[in-house]
């Protein structure tokens, strides 16, 4: 099943999208602008000088008193009366204003007796021109705008897509897919000039590379370890059996008993670290595996049944996962211990001071205790990671009132919340 692309993808989209069409219309509209002012200028001097060359030969004719062209007269009607004041004042000066409807470029002048000698020339030509010209620059504008976004879009795409396909495989990495790579193929031509993307894939497949060898020398150091000290802590053992009774064999004894059950959990740890563990799934009540799993332990476990369910599981694992967690409770808290089974969902729960802080932000770390506590940490590694391989959900909190609590969840269980059971007091 592909996974969902996460919705920041789609907005750096959108973004870019939005980004290239401002950009494109504020730069359609400048251009546009600027285009209609030149040749609006342009038009318009034309008719203004056409017009006052005409008033000049109007005036030389009415001064000469000769008859005046059809396009000139004095008072003319329809002149705006903004222009005639003008030339009543005694100054020339041009004006467009519809006439008739039909728009008009008019220069008027004074005449003798205070009367107004006015030409009127055809703008309809320019006016549709213009008219013409703005609509052009629109849709080509729109057409411009149009074609930079499918242009952007398709890069963007590109570019997003290869960021979709990076974050996918640090995400799987950060899963614990260590084979995991972009293999972005601009990483493997080192003529071909690298962008930023590129950079970052090659990054990080390189720290997946370097990340994969130091957890695969870990786990054969570990593994190596654990099976070296395996023969030796044999013989070991069987030594210890032969000594005579008495205080000092008992302490020979539990060492090498402490030993045995250190190296049994650092081959435990390094099977886990492969990822090659297989489930043998069987029908259990869990109630039922519970109580087992509390009387092997031999110590003092409330056990609360609030709602019984059969799941399909591994029973050994799961019991291997309960022990660790009741192991752990009585070693590390306070009585009393309580294991609750609410429907598939098993909580631990003990009344001491709680989980140190970075186990419940971060998880068990192996070798890592806190306040001079027994214990290597492995046993709530171990129980996490035998978890992982039956698919369900371990979780670390610590009770309102005190008191550490550890939930199970196995597989097809809604999320609990806060991790603390209804049923744990």
């Amino acid at each position: 099943m592909r996974p969902a692309l996460p919705r920041c993808a789609g907005t750096l989209a959108v973004k870019a999208a939005v980004f290239i069409t401002v950009m494109c219309c504020a730069l359609a509209a400048l251009l546009g602008v600027l285009v209609h002012v030149q040749v609006t200028d342009q038009t318009v001097g034309q008719a203004r000088d056409l017009a006052l060359s005409r008033l000049t030969d109007a005036t030389e004719a009415y001064e000469a008193g000769n008859r005046l062209m059809p396009w000139a007269g004095v008072d003319s009607e329809g002149l705006p009366a903004a222009l005639r004041e003008l030339a009543a004042g005694g100054e020339r000066g041009t004006m467009v204003a519809d006439h008739r409807g039909r728009p008009v470029m008019w220069a008027a002048g004074p005449a003798d007796g205070g009367r107004v000698l006015a030409v009127a020339v055809d703008y309809g030509q320019q006016a549709r021109t213009i008219e013409a010209l703005d609509s052009a620059i629109l849709w080509s504008s729109v057409l411009a705008i149009g074609a930079t976004l499918v242009v952007g879009a398709f890069a963007v795409t590109r570019v997003t897509r290869r960021l979709h396909t990076t974050a996918r495989v640090a995400r799987r990495i950060s899963a614990g897919d260590l084979d995991a790579r972009v293999d972005d193929p601009r990483t493997k031509e080192p003529a071909r000039l690298q962008d930023e993307v590129a950079a970052v894939a090659a990054a990080l497949d390189t720290m997946a590379s370097s990340l994969q060898g130091k957890l695969l020398s870990e786990q054969r150091f570990t593994a190596d370890v654990a099976h070296e000290l395996r023969t030796p802590l044999t013989g070991l053992h069987a030594a210890a059996e032969l000594l005579p009774p008495g205080r000092p064999t008992e302490l020979v004894r539990d060492r090498v008993a402490a030993l045995r059950t250190l190296t049994e959990d650092l081959l435990e740890i390094s099977r886990l670290d492969t990822g090659r563990e297989r489930l043998e799934l069987d029908s259990e009540e869990l109630g039922a595996l519970a109580g087992r799993v509390v009387r092997a332990a031999g110590t003092e476990t409330e056990v609360r049944v609030v709602r019984d369910a059969r799941v399909e599981t591994d029973r050994r694992r799961l019991e291997r996962v309960l022990g660790n967690l009741v192991s752990n409770a009585h070693r590390h808290g306070r009585a009393p211990v309580v294991l609750t089974v609410d429907g598939p969902v098993v909580t631990v729960r003990d009344h001491g001071d709680g989980y140190p802080g970075y186990l419940v932000a971060h998880g068990p770390q192996r070798f890592r205790t806190e306040g001079g506590s027994k214990g290597h940490g492995l046993g709530l590694t171990i129980a996490v990671g035998q978890a992982e391989v039956l698919g369900a959900r371990l979780t670390f909190a610590n009770a309102p009132d005190g008191g550490a609590v550890a939930t199970l969840a196995l597989p097809g269980t809604p999320p609990t919340g806060d991790g603390v059971p209804d049923g744990a007091v």
